[in-house]
Parts: structure tokens; sequence; C-alpha cells
């Protein structure tokens, strides 16, 4: 019966934390845009994969 009133508060402080943590992420912006930073990474290599192409491009049309 001791035990319960070491870890019911110590519970109710743990849960505390985890709301307070929760409500920081959500004001702080964490889950605004969960979709387009994976969405980035992939439209970033096909910005470069056409920038490479057009600078190969325009060499080819220099040597000729």
């Amino acid at each position: 019966m001791n035990i319960l009133f070491v870890s019911i508060p110590i519970s109710l402080v743990l849960l505390a934390l985890g709301v307070w943590a929760f409500f920081w992420a959500v004001r702080s912006g964490q889950y605004d845009d969960l979709d387009s930073p994976a969405y980035s990474i992939l439209l970033d290599e096909e910005t470069e994969r056409r920038q490479h192409q057009r600078k190969d491009n325009d060499d080819q049309q220099g040597d000729s």
C-alpha cells in the first residue's frame, strides 16, 4: 500500500510532463506539415538532375 503513495505522484508528474511536451511540440510547429519534407528530398534530386542535364547539353553544344 505504501508503494501507491510513491508511484501515483510519480505517474502524475510523468503524465503532466508528457502533456506539456506534446503541447510544446504542437505550438512550436513540429506537426505542421508531415508530408512535404518527404517529397522535398525527391524534388531536390530532380532539380539537380535537370541542372546536370542542362550543363551536359550546353557542353555538347559548345563542342560542336
